[in-house]
């Protein structure tokens, strides 16, 4: 689903489609395969239910499973959606998984728990 993209990224093809949730989300058996496969450290029980971060064109937002998505399909809330060139969802989009280091930074970001500087090895930046 995913493959290496970069030193911070995973690079995958999801259909992007508008989402009845507050947040991202993806079906949670492809999230718990993502989260055990890419964010797992080996060291003991792994917990498969942390959010994935991902990047449709210069937005980040958390990922969450849930019931009900279809396979290999991104829900986004419309709101988050307005913020990206995607046009007449569903749409198969290249989309950008954080590797799990980099989703920490991210999610502690906009907790405003943590303070980096905004460089990033994929344009766009870290805003989430």
């Amino acid at each position: 689903m995913f493959e290496r993209f970069s030193s911070g990224y995973y690079l995958g093809r999801l259909y992007v489609t508008p989402g009845e949730g507050e947040t991202a989300a993806i079906s949670r058996e492809q999230h718990e395969q993502v989260n055990e496969q890419l964010y797992a450290d080996g060291e003991g029980v792994e917990r498969l239910d942390r959010p994935l971060v991902m990047k449709v064109d210069e937005r980040h937002f958390p990922v969450t499973g849930a019931e009900g998505v279809p396979q290999d399909t991104l829900a986004v809330p419309q709101s988050v959606l307005d913020d990206t060139r995607v046009s007449n969802p569903p749409t198969l989009r290249e989309v950008l998984l954080a590797k799990a280091d980099r989703a920490e930074q991210l999610l502690a970001m906009a907790a405003g728990t943590v303070a980096v500087d905004d460089r990033d090895d994929v344009p766009g930046g870290p805003a989430i």
